[in-house]
């Protein structure tokens, strides 16, 4: 069965009562309460998008983390009452999408939500090029020309002949520098195209630029393509 959203969250009265509250919503929600349960949810149904608590009673949401990444590109968002910025960062750095502290405002949450799941649709309709095939062909075809270009058809930038994947938010964080290329991208721009709204904070932010230049940049310490514009944005330079 397929859902929009996954609650991972041993606090079941919480998860139950965010799940239904989602669904009063049409973001059809189903929830539960273990690392186990998760993995069995996945054996048989899909979701477009997990919130994923750090604190499991047979296990913890990073571990869990680590383990979907190996297998979907899904937005996952941690749900946790761990305050620190330790545990934000882990939680960025290992392949979560935001982190949101308990306790959460049920309304900002849905929000955050229903941001995601408008880019997957609208991410999934250009993929699936539409009326724009011929289109996209011809820009894919000029694109090809650079020595750093998208493919949209297999989310990944491809550097010099070679392909590298990313994940949904890499990929969208990715897109919108490329349309701007050679200019500013005020992080205002970045939180409203790949984001959506204004819940995100820098840290976010940060943390998804590092992983991007680890993966494209020769020195993710001295970026030949994304580069910090202090107090503004980035600008991602291709010749």
């Amino acid at each position: 069965m397929h859902y929009n959203c996954l609650i991972v969250d041993d606090e079941e009265e919480l998860a139950k009562m965010t799940a239904e509250y989602f669904n009063m919503f049409d973001v059809k929600t189903q929830y539960v309460n273990s690392a186990a349960s998760c993995y069995a949810f996945f054996e048989e149904n899909e979701t477009d998008i997990v919130l994923l608590d750090i604190n499991l009673g047979d296990g913890s949401g990073f571990e869990v983390c680590k383990k979907l990444r190996e297998s979907y590109k899904l937005p996952i968002l941690f749900i946790s009452a761990r305050q620190s910025d330790d545990d934000v960062l882990v939680a960025l750095s290992i392949g979560g999408d935001d982190y949101v502290k308990k306790p959460y405002s049920l309304s900002v949450l849905l929000a955050k939500v229903k941001v995601n799941l408008k880019r997957i649709a609208e991410l999934n309709e250009k993929t699936a090029g539409g009326d724009n095939k011929e289109k996209n062909s011809a820009a894919g075809e000029k694109d090809r020309e650079k020595e750093l270009y998208l493919d949209e058809a297999t989310m990944s930038v491809v550097l010099k002949g070679n392909r590298i994947a990313l994940k949904a938010k890499e990929y969208m964080l990715m897109k919108c520098l490329y349309e701007h290329k050679n200019s500013i991208v005020t992080k205002d721009v970045l939180f409203d195209e790949v984001w959506g709204d204004a819940f995100y904070s820098d840290g976010t932010l940060n943390v998804h630029i590092r992983k991007l230049r680890e993966k494209i940049e020769k020195d993710p310490n001295a970026p030949e393509y994304i580069k910090t514009i202090w107090g503004t944005g980035y600008i991602l330079e291709i010749k």
